[in-house]
């Protein structure tokens, strides 16, 4: 009796994420529909960490038939610049990605988000503070003690309506106000102790110019931002989970058109290297390197003129484990292994004499010399 083949069994174990969204395609939650964006802040040039974040959030959306959007989270003016945006594009596609339809900007939402705000302080749920950041720090309380409840907590719907009008009408200084929302100021959980929802930047905006001198912070307006765009799986690093009770907050108390879920991953952490956009700023500022493209920075633009390839980053970032309880600490030579690897495969190689000799044939010479 012969043997009898059989199909070989798929061995491949897939990580969390991609069993949450095969799980949610089979249960046509979405509508069967994956979409995942990938959402950096413009102040600063992308790094090797980010460059994984691209490669799962655009990898996940390529590889279950979705979308992935680029969005800009761009609610600090001060320290935003149109240069970092170009160079973050720039990147995305060099890594071989392009997003779904036109670039996203949180301030394109802007008007919405202030609407929002109206609507959480007439449903008294927010509320005008004037505490300065010295005593809101002091009220705030720490991990182990409850805070305390701001003296202008009970304002009316009326004076919050008023306060706020000020706020955007610029009539107070920086730093004097701020918009709060009211949840619970002895909640184990510091995100959730009255967290700011506007506070007040006398700074022209790279998108809207000079039309707000209020603006959201960026615990406000990221859920909001994917609830907008139909994002069904927010995938942020673990240093957001304990930020995630507070955007589902927000989204079970406004009228949002999609409640997204967020599922956190480890954070790339890669030894050897810093990644620190303040640190790597700083830097540039001081002029230790010639720029963020420096081939001695870790970012994705100076990995490329160091000559790097985009195919040996999307292999480095294969072999990193995806998990939802750990970051990864990585040695860089798993980085320097991908690259090798890589270059071996791929890179052109050619020869050439720099500075020929005259050879002599010896045998000859030996066989004139017998003779």
């Amino acid at each position: 009796m012969s043997e009898q083949n059989t199909p070989e069994k798929d061995t491949e174990v897939k990580h969390f994420l991609q069993q949450a969204i095969e799980q949610d395609i089979a249960d046509n939650k979405h509508g069967g529909k994956v979409v995942t964006r990938f959402p950096p802040e413009p102040n600063g040039f992308l790094h090797i960490g980010h460059a994984r974040s691209i490669w799962l959030n655009f990898g996940l959306a390529k590889e279950y038939g979705g979308e992935c959007n680029l969005r800009f989270d761009d609610t600090n003016p001060e320290k935003e610049e149109q240069a970092y945006i170009d160079a973050i594009q720039e990147d995305v596609k060099w890594l071989g990605y392009d997003w779904s339809g036109e670039v996203r900007y949180a301030s394109n939402y802007f008007d919405k988000f202030y609407d929002w705000a109206l609507h959480l302080i007439n449903q008294k749920l927010a509320y005008v503070c004037h505490l300065s950041p010295a005593e809101a720090k002091e009220y705030r309380g720490w991990a182990t003690s409850p805070g305390k409840e701001s003296p202008y907590r009970e304002r009316t719907v009326e004076e919050n309506l008023a306060e706020f009008e000020k706020m955007r009408a610029g009539e107070y200084d920086e730093g004097a106000c701020v918009l709060r929302a009211k949840i619970d100021m002895a909640s184990p959980n510091m995100n959730l102790r009255d967290p700011i929802l506007y506070r007040i930047r006398k700074a022209s905006h790279h998108q809207t110019g000079d039309k707000w001198c209020i603006y959201p912070s960026y615990d406000f307006a990221h859920g909001q931002e994917d609830a907008i765009e139909g994002v069904t799986h927010s995938i942020c690093t673990l240093e957001f989970q304990a930020h995630r009770p507070l955007y589902e907050w927000f989204t079970e108390n406004l009228p949002v058109p999609s409640k997204p879920r967020q599922y956190e991953f480890g954070r790339l952490n890669l030894n050897y290297t810093v990644t620190s956009k303040r640190k790597l700023k700083k830097l540039v500022d001081d002029s230790v390197v010639s720029g963020w493209d420096d081939p001695r920075m870790p970012t994705v633009s100076g990995m490329r003129r160091r000559g790097f390839t985009p195919t040996a980053l999307k292999s480095f970032c294969d072999m990193i484990p995806v998990s939802s309880k750990n970051n990864s600490d990585i040695d860089v030579a798993i980085l320097e292994r991908a690259i090798r690897d890589d270059l071996n495969d791929n890179a052109a190689r050619a020869m050439c004499v720099m500075n020929p000799i005259k050879v002599t044939n010896i045998s000859q010479f030996l066989i004139d010399e017998m003779q």
